[in-house]
Order: C-alpha cells, then structure tokens, then sequence
C-alpha cells in the first residue's frame, strides 16, 4: 500500500483549478498501488482552501500559520516533509507550476527521494509505477522509473481531468516542524489582474507571435469577443510587446484548451510544447510553408491584421 500526498497551491484564498487536475493524477496512483491520498494545505487563513479541497473526498492537512503564509522553499519544504512522514507518503504530488518547481525538489531531497518533473501519464504494470514526461521540447516521451523508497513527481494539469466533488474528507491541523532559521524573505507578490480568464484555464485561448510585429490589438480583439485568454510566443515576449505571463511554451505555460488560435505564429517546436495538447488549434499565417500549418486543424495562409477583422465581422454576423 502506498499512500499519495498531494501538495494543494492557493491564490487568494482559493484552490487553485491546476490543483484538482493534480489531485487526479494522484489518485490514479493510489488505485493502482492500493493506497490513500491525503491532501496538504499551506499558508495563512487557509481554512477554506483546505475545505475546498476536502469537498472533493480528500483527508487534508493543513498547516495555518503565519510563519509559512508565503510559499517560501526553505520553509515550505520542512512543513511537506513532515506531512509526508505523517501519512507514511510513497509519492509527494503537485501540479507542475512556478511553486512547485521552487518547493518540490527542495523536499526530494530531504526524503532522499528521486523526482519526476512534468508528468504526463504513468506506465508500468501494477503497483510498479513509471512516469510518462516529455523531453527535447516534446518532441521525445521518456518512461522514467524512480527507485527510491520515496518517489516526489509534478503532474501537468493539462494532461490530467480534474477531480470532482464527492463526499467531504476530514480536514485536520498540522503542527508545524522547526522552521530553523529561514535565510530568504518574502518582498513582494505582483499579481497581473485582467477580466480575461486565467491563461492555463481558458477555454479558447488567442496567441500572437512575431507576426504581429508588435501589434496585439487583432489578438486582444478576438480574444475578448470570444471570451478567450490571451496568450504570446517567446519572441513577442523578448521583445517586450506583451508581459512574460501571456508566454505559452516550453520556457513559458502549457496551455490545452478546447480551442486555440495562432495569429502569426510561425510554429517553432518551443512554442508547439506549450500549446500542442490543445483540442482543435486554428492557425493563420501569411507564409504558407509555416511549420503551424503541420499541427493545426484549420489552417489561413493571410494576413492576421485583414482576416482578423473580416474574421470577426463573421462572428458577429455583420
């Protein structure tokens, strides 16, 4: 029997939807092992996160103090550690993010635990679990398998469903561990707010690359008539035409929506890791031999700044 905990991230006050796509994969780990999944709760003023996460038929720790409210890894890290040991974890799980690339390998090695980063699907048979994740930008999926009595894995939320309600779990307090002396500090968090939905949980997401040339008013214009996310290329990031959090790729987010449209994007292998999954990818590109065209469903060779507009007349109906 091998017991899962699954390591829950939170944005002002709420669980956070990449969460309950983790809480999935952790589960299909525990029915294949014969295990448990607990849950882990962090921060301050967390209580109804950790409710939150209950309602989905999750046992939940939850560490409330004010000494680890902000996602610290040298704090952070001890507080996992504990919990692990508490529910007697094989697998420490979180959903690949920012957070969890900063705590989890922190905890790996104070388990002595190996770790798989970017998980996409599991292999093996039985109770013998391996990691399906991708390398080379996608292009290669490696089956790794991790020998350490404990095993620590981020999950990408994209590639998993996200868990449903069922019937509440128990939600419990955890005394926290000593902290020691913590050498790094909390400054600042600068939260990018727009009406637009979040870029990882849109539905329909719009992006827009070089071919903009700086110009992302057809892009901000589609997307808001369709209630999409907008999202960017590296290259239009660099340039600085739009901020680094609109960046969809492999140095950026991966992104699955039901629908994803490329306004002058060219299709390099980065970008195409962070957006491939997505249901149906609609590509409009004046160069006609653009390696997106290989990937996507429908395709426009055009001008972005005269189909756009024609595009949304259509939309419309005028």
């Amino acid at each position: 029997m091998s017991n899962v905990l699954l390591v829950a991230e939170h944005l002002n006050q709420s669980l956070k939807k990449s969460s309950l796509h983790a809480l999935e994969a952790a589960r299909q780990i525990a029915s294949r092992s014969g295990g448990k999944v607990f849950g882990l709760v962090v921060g301050k003023g967390v209580g109804e996160v950790a409710n939150e996460l209950a309602r989905h038929g999750v046992e939940v720790l939850v560490a409330d103090d004010a000494r680890v409210e902000h996602p610290l890894a040298e704090a952070w890290s001890k507080v996992v550690e504990k919990a692990a040991k508490e529910v007697s974890a094989t697998y420490v799980v979180a959903a690949s993010g920012s957070q969890s690339k900063d705590v989890l390998p922190r905890v790996a090695a104070r388990l002595g635990a190996g770790m798989a980063s970017d998980v996409i699907g599991f292999g093996g048979e039985g109770a013998e679990i391996t990691f399906k994740r991708p390398m080379w930008a996608g292009s290669v999926i490696a089956e790794v398998e991790i020998t350490t009595p404990v095993k620590v894995l981020t999950v990408r939320p994209t590639d998993f469903s996200a868990a449903q309600p069922g019937e509440a779990g128990q939600v419990r307090s955890l005394e926290l561990p000593d902290l020691g002396t913590i050498r790094t500090h909390f400054v600042e968090f600068r939260q990018v707010k727009s009406e637009r939905p979040p870029l990882t949980e849109a539905r329909i997401v719009v992006s827009g690359g070089r071919g903009t040339r700086g110009d992302f008013s057809p892009v901000e214009a589609l997307a808001d008539q369709l209630g999409a996310a907008v999202g960017a290329t590296r290259a239009a990031v660099d340039a600085g035409w739009v901020p680094n959090d609109l960046q969809v790729g492999q140095t950026g987010k991966t992104v699955a929506p039901d629908l994803y449209i490329a306004l002058g994007i060219s299709g390099a292998i980065q970008h195409v890791a962070g957006m491939k999954g997505s249901k149906v990818i609609v590509a409009i590109n004046k160069d006609p031999d653009a390696p997106i065209f290989q990937i996507a469903d429908y395709g426009l060779v055009g001008d972005l700044f005269q189909v756009v507009p024609e595009l949304q007349k259509a939309l419309t109906g005028k």
